[in-house]
């Protein structure tokens, strides 16, 4: 029996690589693209919405399926503050897990970060954080949480921080001990997140750093 999918985030690093898997993978008759802009992907089994974030609840209807992708995230450069970068590494992807738990949607995988921790003095850390907190109560027969170190791959936003981190960081965790905080791709992470939506058992799982590579 095929699945359809839900995805938020499907022009991130992850989320581009994510839907041209789905949409390839035989497992998967349809996948539900929510975004601000009009995709120019184009395929049968691809149904894009263009919604507008900010009015989220308006478009419950919209989350109905058997898995939903949460791969949103921004930076405070990009947003402009702190306060927006949290509406949506936050706010935006609680609001779309509870739309979809009253949908009975069952599964809810969720793209978080590496030290991601509710207690964290790194606000970047702790808004990942209290979001993994929030959405365990849920109503999913299944939830996915993925902490993926230091993303590489092609950007259409030019991030010097990353692309500094994506030379040196290789090197580094060449040391046994650090061998887990290399720095994994975009499209590894979606390879990752297509199989545990096909395998997973378990009602909650995570899956850190090293365990993305296997």
């Amino acid at each position: 029996m095929t699945k359809t999918a839900v995805l938020i985030g499907a022009t991130g690093l992850i989320g581009h690589e994510l839907l041209q898997k789905l949409l390839h993978s035989p497992d998967f008759s349809k996948v539900i693209a929510l975004t601000r802009r009009q995709l120019t992907v184009r395929h049968a089994k691809l149904v894009n919405h263009v919604i507008e974030f900010d009015k989220l609840t308006n478009y419950g209807r919209l989350f109905k399926g058997d898995v939903l992708f949460s791969c949103l995230g921004t930076t405070r450069k990009q947003a402009g503050s702190l306060a927006a970068q949290r509406k949506v590494d936050f706010d935006y992807q609680f609001i779309a897990a509870q739309l979809a738990a009253n949908n009975q949607l069952a599964h809810y995988c969720l793209v978080s970060s590496s030290g991601a921790n509710a207690h964290s003095r790194s606000q970047y850390l702790k808004m990942k954080g209290q979001l993994e907190q929030q959405i365990k109560p849920l109503h999913f027969s299944r939830i996915s949480i993925f902490q993926p170190s230091l993303l590489v791959g092609k950007r259409k936003q030019f991030r010097v921080a990353e692309t500094i981190g994506s030379v040196l960081l290789p090197l580094v965790t060449r040391l046994p001990l650090l061998a887990a905080y290399k720095p994994i791709t975009g499209e590894r992470v979606a390879q990752k997140m297509l199989a545990v939506s096909l395998e997973q058992r378990e009602a909650l799982r995570y899956y850190v750093l090293d365990e993305l590579f296997t």
